[in-house]
């Protein structure tokens, strides 16, 4: 029996969770599925350049189970990019440390902590606000 997986630590959510090829309907396509955790990964060690003993301490998990999550992860984005198929980012047992609010109407986008709770966009004063954390399910539950 496989031992329980423990919520895995990623910085942020996606500003984006979503992507295609242009010119073909996404519904013609096969999706893969990058989950949050190999989406964190990715970013550690292809995009900030972290060896994956860094990037398996920020994520907190050992750096056997990073190897593995960054593998995966590879394999899914080099599929995406060769094989022409959509990429949805999205799923796994991870809580983020920092959210991220955008507002609907001016566009401002902004970083907060969880313990902060933001009703307005601090720019524009406009209510209409996304809580990025909040697209992926999660919220309160990552303080």
């Amino acid at each position: 029996m496989p031992r329980p997986q423990f919520n895995r630590i990623v910085h942020e959510p996606p500003l984006f969770s979503d992507f295609k090829p242009i010119g073909v309907r996404g519904h013609d396509l096969k999706q893969i599925v990058l989950t949050l955790d190999e989406f964190e990964a990715f970013r550690l060690a292809d995009q900030l350049g972290l060896s994956h003993a860094l990037a398996a301490d920020e994520m907190e998990i050992s750096r056997s189970t990073f190897s593995r999550l960054i593998e995966k992860a590879r394999k899914k984005i080099a599929d995406f990019i060769i094989l022409g198929t959509t990429l949805t980012i999205g799923g796994g047992t991870v809580h983020f440390r920092v959210n991220i609010i955008q507002c609907k109407d001016c566009g401002h986008m902004f970083k907060i902590n969880f313990e902060k709770h933001i009703t307005e966009c601090p720019s524009c004063h406009s209510k209409k606000i996304i809580n990025m954390a909040g697209s992926f399910g999660h919220g309160k539950c990552c303080i």
